[in-house]
């Protein structure tokens, strides 16, 4: 899939394809969310190049992988990565949507998982998947409902960060279903 055109939203806010000079950014945006938070079940950032590869994976894959900017300053990401390794799994991925922690609360998650879910339509997937670390907090949860996103269930105490259990509440979204989407993929 080719890097969907960049768009800007009514904040001034780009949203476009990653490139490898962003990569740095989104490392340092992930890293506050490794070592601050129980957002994410990593308990070390990736290196940089896990980036690299990541990114060549996914565009590999015709998977999107974009970047939220602000003043030329990179200020969120989303990417769809596979759901399963299995080849019935093919059209379905799992979502993820970070932003630099002075950001959030704008409108910012929203306009990527927007654009992204518009992107996996165009790249055929049929299914996105949500897997949200259950912190106490619902912004991810109602981020991604207001996007259609239903419970589809929850994983109790599969994560142990910062001497806690953590559940994860799963979360789906059709994007074959005219009934709950404007986004029909082919």
């Amino acid at each position: 899939m080719e890097n969907p055109e960049p768009t800007v939203t009514a904040s001034g806010t780009v949203i476009r394809g990653a490139r490898p000079t962003d990569l740095k950014a989104v490392g340092e945006i992930y890293a506050h969310y490794v070592h601050h938070t129980v957002v994410t079940f990593d308990e070390s950032p990736p290196a940089g190049e896990e980036w690299w590869r990541r990114l060549d994976d996914l565009t590999g894959r015709g998977l999107p992988f974009l970047i939220a900017e602000v003043d030329a300053n990179v200020v969120g990401y989303a990417y769809a990565a596979p759901w399963r390794p299995k080849p019935a799994y093919r059209y379905t991925v799992e979502d993820s949507v970070y932003l630099a922690p002075e950001h959030t609360g704008r409108g910012l998650g929203g306009a990527l998982l927007d654009a992204l879910l518009d992107s996996c339509g165009r790249a055929g997937i049929r299914q996105v998947i949500a897997v949200i670390a259950d912190t106490g907090s619902d912004t991810s949860a109602a981020l991604h409902r207001r996007f259609g996103f239903t419970d589809a269930g929850r994983l109790a105490g599969v994560g142990h960060k910062h001497g806690r259990r953590i559940d994860t509440v799963l979360m789906q979204r059709s994007l074959t279903d005219p009934a709950g989407s404007s986004r029909v993929s082919p």
